[in-house]
């Protein structure tokens, strides 16, 4: 089960190689950036799901 759901089968060395192409291209100082924006879009995301649900249920208790 070493597939991803796009990807297909994925290996060891084509994740090094994007790696290595990702540092190329935004530089190692860029990316602990790159990954706390991306965290804070994935709270965020996670958040609003989360206040949809609330306003579901409270509609379904109606």
């Amino acid at each position: 089960m070493n597939s991803l759901l796009f990807l297909g089968n994925i290996g060891a060395g084509e994740i090094i190689l994007i790696a290595l192409i990702v540092i190329l291209l935004f530089g190692a100082k860029k990316i602990p950036e790159l990954m706390k924006g991306l965290g804070k879009g994935v709270r965020s995301f996670k958040e609003g799901i989360s206040d949809i649900e609330k306003d579901i249920n409270k509609e379904l208790e109606k």
